[in-house]
């Protein structure tokens, strides 16, 4: 009898658990950098460098008109002149108050304007690197289980997200949040993948730094990261458990070691935390930062949520109106479709199946954020959006290749109304948004026309391709559906990339309505002597750089001094103040954290913000003012009683009654020593 010889074994490899193969010569990876994998399609690492460059341009172009958010501005510069403000987050160099978030970003940007020089390219740089670092992060996640068709989709949708390039343009924290979120994220699959520990424990990292730069909002992943990884990795049940409890460590110490820190140094020997009713990080993390932005106020817990919404009333719809339309929901029902028919097409896979991970993964991450934000009652900003964004592009990439492999190869029955149907709801979706907008510019008439006729005639194409069995025909009509899908998206986004956007509540296109929405410009550098070196955006944003126009009122204010309707702050006050500063620690005391960011700027001195961000934080006291007043560290107060922030009324009494009027501009009060009984 004769017996076949057995198949040669195959040679180990890395993934499979065996002996790493000898890596590739210098040469080798060079040109794999820029070619791919030689498994890979010839056109896909072309496409995904193209895809880069453009996200850089759009995050990068014309950075000299970025003015950025004043608030956070001024924090950095103050970080560049205080350790100890740097390490707070304070908002003044004198620490007097920290801003109303975890300090990371701050650091981020701190540490570039420290290596580089203060100005806007510096600030602005992690942001770039942060925005475009996440379209290549979510591109590797998509192409591993679903293919470079996928990643390519997902990498653009991404990219072209309107309110992405909008914040990516700004200083606001939320472009680190966002990568910071991703990275938590492939260490998370590479957990359930590997079934190891410490991809688990980086993830874990990850999310606590995450949180370190915007508090809450990072962990609203965190219930899909538990359930995917309970539900997929290739353990037993009882390894499961132990190693989530192990990331859950790692998660916990990642995010509270700078909270405790922070709240074991004496009040005394700190800033006053920004935002919190009781001067902890605990309060912020659980009232302003926490249950207040979902319920609007806590009345047993924290501090309340000011309940301000720039981006309409809070309800399912929320995402779909005027504002916040053209933000972000140009993909959104392409994207649920996709997320019911790919799970629909996965359903009989072994639990342990890295594509339905990746999909409940992504799919999580969309759904919770969008009831996140749709239904938040506190303090709601169009920018927010952003970390939704690569839930919704993921699916758009991965959805769009399932449902066009089930198009084409399965029943059409079944089959051959889903992705017809998603792209023709998507496409009407795109037309209804531009139409809003249609008298706004040409770019926006362009992109109504192309959505409506590309969508049109991808759906025909599919429709036909599919009964005469014309594969090519199919072929061209999803290339034009992924045309009509983002013609919208991409005009918004030029639109971002190509103005000048609001620093405090950065949106794209044209404005709709909502607060704060639409352009604008955040406030100016310090200039001259004591200002930072490097060249940065005037008052107006036009690309200037130097001084401010002398007689002009910081622009991040709207020109008063209390944040209310009360005193003028001038230029003319601040060379004032400069010159008769005597030695004081701080330059002036105001109202609002918003008046003295401006102020910290233009002048590059420390300002004291009595009351935080709305005037409502008891950072200062009487007896704290006596204190500074006494000491010399504080000579100059500017008190206002108009307005919805204005000064504490008790301070304010004493200061009219005690303090020296400065004739010359209303409202502010000369202090010294001898005027402490």
């Amino acid at each position: 009898m004769t017996t076949l010889a057995p198949p040669p074994a195959p040679t180990p490899t890395a993934q499979d658990g065996g002996h790493r193969a000898a890596p590739p010569a210098a040469g080798s990876r060079l040109r794999r950098l820029f070619t791919g994998a030689p498994e890979d399609p010839r056109w896909a690492r072309p496409a995904l460098w193209a895809i880069l460059v453009l996200a850089t341009a759009l995050y990068a172009w014309n950075l000299s008109s970025v003015t950025g958010n004043t608030f956070y501005d001024a924090a950095v510069y103050s970080g560049t002149r205080s350790w100890k403000a740097f390490f707070f987050g304070a908002l003044d160099s004198g620490s007097f108050i920290t801003v109303d978030k975890p300090p990371f970003a701050l650091w981020v940007m701190g540490l570039s304007a420290r290596a580089f020089g203060y100005g806007t390219w510096q600030l602005m740089l992690p942001m770039v690197a942060a925005g475009t670092g996440s379209v290549a992060l979510l591109y590797r996640m998509v192409k591993r289980d679903f293919g470079a068709v996928a990643a390519t989709i997902a990498g653009l949708a991404l990219t072209l997200t309107p309110i992405t390039v909008a914040i990516t343009r700004d200083t606001n924290p939320d472009p680190v949040l966002v990568f910071l979120m991703l990275l938590g994220a492939a260490a998370l699959m590479k957990a359930v993948r590997t079934g190891r520990l410490m991809p688990l424990v980086w993830s874990g990292v990850a999310i606590g730094f995450a949180f370190n730069t915007k508090m809450m909002q990072a962990y609203v992943v965190l219930p899909v990261f538990f359930l995917v990884y309970l539900w997929a990795t290739r353990l037993g049940l009882g390894r499961r458990i132990r190693n989530l409890a192990v990331g859950t460590v790692a998660l916990v110490v990642s995010s509270a070691w700078w909270m405790v820190v922070v709240d074991l140094v004496p009040a005394s020997s700190r800033p006053y935390i920004g935002g919190s009713t009781d001067n902890t990080v605990w309060d912020l993390v659980i009232g302003y930062n926490g249950f207040g932005r979902i319920f609007g106020a806590s009345s047993s817990v924290g501090s309340q949520g000011n309940g301000a919404s720039f981006g309409g009333e809070a309800g399912l719809y929320r995402l779909f109106n005027s504002i916040m339309g053209g933000q972000i929901s140009w993909l959104i029902p392409f994207a649920l479709v996709a997320l019911i028919g790919g799970l629909v097409l996965r359903g009989r896979a072994p639990r342990t199946d890295p594509k339905r991970a990746a999909l409940l993964l992504w799919g999580g991450w969309f759904v919770l954020h969008y009831l996140t934000f749709a239904l938040a009652e506190g303090t709601f900003h169009p920018y927010y959006v952003t970390a939704m964004a690569p839930g919704v592009a993921a699916l758009a990439g991965i959805g769009g290749v399932m449902l066009y492999r089930a198009f084409r190869e399965g029943s059409f029955a079944r089959w051959g109304w889903v992705l017809p149907g998603a792209i023709a709801v998507s496409a009407v979706w795109a037309v209804v948004l531009l139409q809003l907008v249609s008298g706004s510019g040409t770019p926006y008439t362009v992109a109504e026309v192309v959505a409506g006729v590309a969508g049109a005639v991808a759906v025909t194409g599919l429709l036909l391709g599919r009964f005469t069995g014309r594969q090519r025909l199919t072929g061209i009509a999803a290339l034009t559906a992924v045309v009509a899908l983002l013609a919208g998206p991409a005009a918004y986004s030029a639109s971002a990339a190509s103005s000048s956007t609001n620093g405090t509540n950065p949106t794209a296109g044209p404005s709709t309505g909502g607060m704060g929405g639409g352009g604008g410009t955040g406030g100016q550098r310090p200039s001259g002597s004591g200002g930072p070196s490097g060249g940065t955006s005037g008052a107006t944003g036009s690309g200037t750089s130097g001084a401010p126009s002398q007689g002009q009122p910081p622009t991040g204010t709207g020109s008063t001094g209390t944040g209310g309707t009360g005193t003028q702050v001038s230029s003319a006050m601040v060379s004032y103040l400069k010159k008769n500063q005597d030695g004081a620690t701080w330059l002036v005391a105001v109202a609002t954290d918003q008046t003295a960011s401006s102020l910290i700027l233009e002048s590059g001195q420390p300002v004291i913000s009595m009351g935080g961000w709305s005037g409502s934080d008891d950072a200062m006291t009487l007896a704290k003012l006596k204190s500074l007043v006494k000491s010399g560290k504080l000579h100059y107060i500017v008190v206002s009683s108009e307005g919805g922030q204005s000064t504490n009324s008790e301070i304010s009494t004493w200061v009219k009654k005690n303090g020296t009027a400065v004739s010359a501009y209303s409202g502010l009060y000369r202090l010294d020593a001898s005027d402490v009984g």
